[in-house]
């Protein structure tokens, strides 16, 4: 009997589940264009308005993920240093444990 109602249970979240990922992949690829970030909708838009324009950053990334390789690889450095140095930064001893 208990297989019975698991076998109800997962039909059940499958009937469901199926038909709600189906319309959400649907609905987000409706979209007409790419979405434009902060920066291109607010910051230009009103930097526009009173007459300032963009300028050139004083550290320029580049183009494409190089921004984002770096702080991915700032994180893994900062995770491996708090992960390392654990017990000193919650304060715990060894002898306590």
């Amino acid at each position: 009997m208990p297989d019975r109602k698991r076998r109800w249970k997962v039909l059940l979240l499958h009937t469901v589940m199926l038909p709600t990922l189906l319309f959400a992949f649907y609905f987000f690829s409706l979209a007409p264009k790419a979405y434009q970030g902060v920066d291109e909708a607010v910051v230009e838009k009103i930097a526009k308005e009173h007459g300032r324009e963009a300028k050139a950053p004083l550290i320029d990334p580049g183009s494409g993920d190089l921004l984002l390789f770096a702080f991915l690889g700032a994180g893994v450095v900062g995770g491996f240093a708090a992960g390392y140095y654990w017990r000193q930064l919650i304060g715990k001893d060894k002898k306590e444990g």
